[in-house]
């Protein structure tokens, strides 16, 4: 069950308690009978890296999933033909 953070909004008392996601908001200050409100907190989780697909951390060979096929890379333009010395007389 997660914890939630609650404070005061007449007494500033902050305090933390376990909630199942089925239970409603607290609404009263356990200290003064004022008003609480819920404080957010940032997440304690964090993805960073280039993907986060199933088959990021996998082999090909060790795979149940197989992987997308690769898109068709872009076709360079040819390179002009270098001038001979003949085509400059």
């Amino acid at each position: 069950m997660p914890t939630y953070a609650y404070a005061c909004k007449d007494c500033d008392h902050a305090f933390d308690i376990v909630q199942s996601f089925s239970d409603s908001s607290l609404t009263e200050c356990p200290e003064c009978k004022g008003a609480l409100r819920k404080k957010f907190n940032s997440v304690g989780v964090v993805f960073k890296g280039s993907g986060f697909y199933r088959t990021d951390s996998r082999d090909a060979k060790g795979s149940t999933v197989s992987a997308a096929p690769a898109a068709p890379a872009a076709q360079a333009a040819p390179a002009a033909a270098p001038a001979t010395a003949a085509a400059a007389s």
